[in-house]
């Protein structure tokens, strides 16, 4: 169990700071009117948990820690749906209702794609 939790912890922090990384660099090198970075880390995290749980289910189908460093801990530290309820909110606030469904369908058709992709990739392993 507390084996469990420190893996939690280290996934989590890598991953946040895999975040922030992410919103630094996307906010540097794209102007863009939708939050992009809250877009990409919401889609690489829904790959990598949709991979990396069609890989442990395949291989390693008992509860190891490794599975819970990723799937719980980075994933979990790397993906935000209170940012993206944030920026929702912020644009609903401000009038951009247009734009705040189009991101809303956007990242829940992409990040359900990308869990989708992982799981299928995950399997060729």
């Amino acid at each position: 169990m507390i084996f469990n939790v420190f893996a939690v912890f280290v996934g989590g922090g890598l991953g946040a700071a895999l975040r922030y990384l992410t919103s630094v660099f996307c906010t540097r090198l794209i102007p863009f009117a939708l939050p992009v970075s809250t877009f990409c880390v919401n889609f690489i995290g829904s790959f990598i948990l949709g991979i990396t749980f069609a890989i442990f289910l395949q291989k390693f189908p008992e509860n190891s820690s490794l599975k819970i460093a990723v799937i719980v801990g980075f994933c979990g530290g790397l993906t935000t749906f209170s940012t993206f309820s944030f920026e929702l909110f912020e644009m609903l606030k401000n009038g951009n209702y247009i734009l705040a469904v189009f991101y809303s369908l956007l990242s829940i058709v992409f990040c359900l794609l990308a869990v989708f992709l992982g799981i299928k990739l995950g399997k060729c392993f």
